[in-house]
């Protein structure tokens, strides 16, 4: 859809002066399905091709299926004539015939002229936006049989600049022949005009110009941003002793003299301490423009040719050459004797300095970031206009504050050595010098004359033999485990024929094998098989792939996923916290009524409360302690965990609440905390009939051919509800009402519901139960009363009901430890059977089957 007004404006220009010419199309023919048909037979025997849509078959194939077809139809027509079918002649007299030939084929319409020509129809087509979409519509044809164009239906939505189509010839002609009057007549008009115009553009040109050079004036005055006055620069360190330079073929050495001893270290390294602690200082080290720049003299100390448009050209490169993984270019001295480089200092030396560095334990992570850092700089260098290093090795690859590689050693050499050529000399004095050819590729070092900054190619090769350095923390060199002299083995690696190309040894305890393999193509003797830095990077990824680009981004790829995991833990700890919480407020509402729960959580006290007129349920095992004294203490455990677990699902259908186990005792009581008028009667006794139907079907785990019998007491009156305790408390009922329930209890036969009077009376109210009068029993502390069998409800059908075993059930190891200490022996006596107390926490040891109730 086109909403964008700009693009409005312009696919209207667009459409009102842009016509397509092309081959007419014709749609609705038995041809809409030419090229998937095509590829369906060209994907099959005997052709097998490779395509993989139907849009890849080639264009051709509609033309070469027309040519065919005419060939067809002309044998046939020859073969009708009884004419030989291999006489050329006549076939191409019948082809020319127009009248003969004249069908439809792949490519539209199949005639031809006198000539033998094809006649091919075309349509002139417009784009025009229909519901906000555009597209190309034909809106004129040319019938190539009649010669004639015709417009289409959509012609008329054709807009024309001018409100109609152009004329076949303009009105002055093609060349103006037909206005050459006009001209004629407004020259002299024309020339009044034009002067004054000429006038103020020949004053503009002017004053252009001007600017122009006031312009140019200020570019060469900016072309000198090289030169630095060496009075800028505010020395903060410096090489002791005076030094005789001694450059080798890449500049990366010198040779530097003090109190008669002489050494050799690396010119790019610097900021490193020694064993005594103090800081080794291999490069002046300056202050300028409040950057922290090194100072490197050079050799040369006449500098005639610094106006050279090829030096001059490699100060620019320089100046363009700006990448967190290369040494920036600030500039150069040129007032002898202090003829020097300036650019950017790192503090921490070369990597030949950090791998020598005893202090400094290089882990795997440093020296893949080291080599990432490396890699990044040369794939910047290699697309840059510089190309290649040229000189790459440890010594060129400098380590600033950050622990991050740094190349440096590139570009200037026509600068600092006067050509932009080196030669090799393996004179044995220079021994150095040879040394420094170990990261040199082979094909540079058989030629005599080669240019200082190399081909890509060689800098793959110098990479691997960092790489491996970095791997083995060599800090003697790459070949430290050849016995061979330096000249030897340059000789070696210049001439192949001397046997198998060297190259530094690999071990596999070190680095994998996908490194081995890089590192040997990376060195391979021929150059075309070196992978670019590009592939290097994606190489080294797939080889170890928790590396990071570098140090820092290590460091704080490292911080961000900590803070992230911080948080992380810190929601899963909230969370935990509040499923505790939940899971602490489901235990407390378990054990105390709700809203008393939430008052105690709240800190406020409980105070007693009467209710008017409750009814109590109590229930008990028959036989429970005969079934003690032959299981053990588990068993046990496991039998009223089942049992109970079952009678707690049971009891959640019902408004109910379940205020304690005590042994195989089990005590609901209906109408409280939350007084429910006279429907606890009703609660309580639907529910006891529930768990006789329940037991019935209760199925013993340790002892499967054995029944639970149980028997039930029901009792309703008046009775006061309070929490008692503060470090476990417990809301217990008060009152003759649960006595009278319990005696109930005590007093019922198995498997059966006995009820009191009261609650007998309330029942007959309601209508939907069935009772049997027991008679008048006497009742410990009641005397004779008069109490009823509760036999069934009206319509009562019991649900299914499956035990759960919530998390929070699961036994305690200790509680289950005190239990198993009961008993000495596999049986325990019924004084332990009457003290054991269940509570909410016992669960099974044994997996239950599901009960279906």
């Amino acid at each position: 859809m086109l909403n964008n007004k700009a693009n409005q404006t312009t696919l209207r220009a667009f459409s009102q002066s842009t016509f397509v010419i092309a081959q007419k199309v014709y749609d609705g023919y038995e041809y809409y399905d030419f090229n998937e048909k095509v590829y369906e037979r060209l994907i099959k025997a005997p052709f097998y091709s490779n395509l993989s849509s139907e849009r890849e078959v080639s264009p051709y194939a509609a033309y070469l299926h027309d040519a065919v077809l005419l060939y067809a139809m002309g044998l046939q027509e020859l073969l009708k004539a009884g004419q030989s079918v291999i006489s050329r002649p006549e076939l191409l007299q019948k082809l020319r015939d127009k009248s003969s030939f004249r069908f439809y084929g792949a490519t539209g319409l199949v005639h031809f002229d006198e000539e033998g020509e094809r006649n091919i129809d075309y349509s002139v087509y417009n784009l025009q936006v229909t519901d906000g979409i555009p597209k190309f519509v034909s809106v004129l044809t040319f019938d190539s049989h009649t010669k004639t164009v015709r417009p289409t239906a959509l012609y008329h939505f054709v807009t024309w600049p001018k409100g109609r189509p152009p004329k076949d010839k303009p009105n002055c002609g093609f060349d103006n022949e037909l206005c050459e009057w006009v001209y004629q007549d407004v020259t002299f008009v024309v020339l009044l005009v034009a002067l004054p115009l000429l006038m103020l553009s020949a004053l503009a040109f002017i004053t252009f110009l001007t600017c122009q050079k006031l312009r140019l004036q200020d570019r060469l005055d900016d072309a000198n941003w090289w030169r630095i006055n060496y009075n800028d620069i505010v020395i903060i360190n410096e090489r002791k002793g005076t030094h005789t330079m001694s450059h080798s073929t890449g500049g990366s050495t010198y040779r530097s003299r003090s109190s008669g001893s002489q050494t050799i270290a690396s010119s790019h390294s610097y900021g490193l301490k020694d064993n005594t602690g103090r800081e080794q200082i291999y490069s002046t080290v300056g202050l300028y423009q409040g950057n922290h720049v090194s100072i490197k003299y050079i050799e040369r100390q006449v500098l005639s040719d610094i106006k050279k448009p090829s030096i001059l050209l490699e100060f620019q490169v320089m100046r363009e050459l700006k990448h967190e993984n290369l040494v920036q270019f600030f500039g150069v001295c040129i007032e002898p004797p202090n003829i020097c480089v300036i650019t950017q200092y790192c503090k921490r030396g070369s990597l030949k300095d950090v791998l020598r560095n005893s202090d400094i334990d290089l882990d795997w992570m440093f020296k893949l970031s080291f080599a990432f850092d490396i890699v990044n700089g040369m794939e910047f260098l290699h697309k840059s206009n510089l190309k290649s290093h040229g000189n790459l090795k440890p010594t060129t690859c400098l380590v600033d504050s950050r622990m991050q590689v740094k190349i440096s050693g590139f570009g200037l050499w026509e600068f600092r050595y006067g050509t932009k050529h080196k030669v090799f000399d393996l004179d044995p004095k220079y021994e150095v010098l040879i040394t420094d050819m170990y990261w040199t590729a082979p094909e540079l070092l058989r030629q005599t004359f080669l240019l200082f900054n190399g081909t890509p190619k060689a800098d793959i090769f110098s990479f691997g033999i960092i790489m491996r350095e970095l791997i083995y923390n060599c800090e003697i060199g790459p070949y430290h485990d050849v016995d061979m002299e330096p000249k030897d083995i340059i000789e070696r690696l210049r001439n192949p024929a001397l046997g198998e190309p060297l190259r530094p040894s690999l071990s596999t305890q070190l680095c994998n094998e996908g490194l081995i393999t890089l590192l040997k193509d990376c060195w391979s003797e021929n150059p075309d098989y070196r992978p670019p830095f590009s592939t290097i990077k994606r190489r080294l990824r797939e080889a170890c792939p928790d590396s990071h680009v570098n140090i820092l981004d290590n460091m704080v790829n490292k911080l961000e996923k900590y803070a992230n995991h911080l948080e992380e833990v810190v929601e899963e700890r909230t969370n935990q916290l509040t499923i505790e919480k939940n899971r602490a407020d489901r235990l407390l509402s378990s054990m105390l009524p709700s809203y008393i729960a939430e008052q105690l959580m709240a800190g406020k006290s409980v105070e007693p409360k009467g209710y008017e007129l409750v009814t109590i349920f109590f229930s008990d095992i028959v036989g429970f302690t005969t079934m003690c004294s032959i299981s053990s203490a588990l068993e046990v455990v496991s039998l009223l965990n089942d049992l109970y677990s079952l009678f707690d699902e049971i009891i959640k259908l019902y408004d109910v609440y379940k205020v304690e186990t005590i042994g195989d005792a089990y005590m609901v009581a209906s109408g409280l905390p939350i007084s429910n008028g006279i429907k606890h009667a009703d609660e309580i006794s639907t529910m006891a009939l529930h768990f006789l139907y329940a037991i019935s079907l209760f199925k013993i785990q340790h002892l499967p051919n054995e029944k639970l019998k149980l028997r039930i007491g029901i009792n309703s009156g008046p009775v006061v509800a309070g929490v008692v305790g503060t470090t476990m408390p417990r809301y217990c009922l008060f009152g003759d009402t649960v006595n009278m329930a319990s005696r109930m209890e005590s007093n019922s036969l198995p498997l059966k519901i006995h009820i009191s009077q009261s609650t007998a009376d309330i029942l007959r109210q309601i209508g939907t139960f069935e009772m049997e009068e027991r008679g008048d029993i006497e009742i410990k502390g009641k005397g004779l009363q008069k109490t009823f069998w509760l036999k069934s409800k009206v319509g009562f059908k019991p649900s299914l009901v499956e035990p759960s075993s919530p998390a929070h059930l699961l036994p305690k190891v200790e509680e289950k430890k005190r239990l198993v200490a009961v008993s000495t022996s596999r049986a325990i006596d019924s004084e332990q059977c009457k003290g054991l107390r269940m509570s909410t926490a016992a669960v099974n040891d044994i997996r239950r089957p599901p009960v279906i109730l």
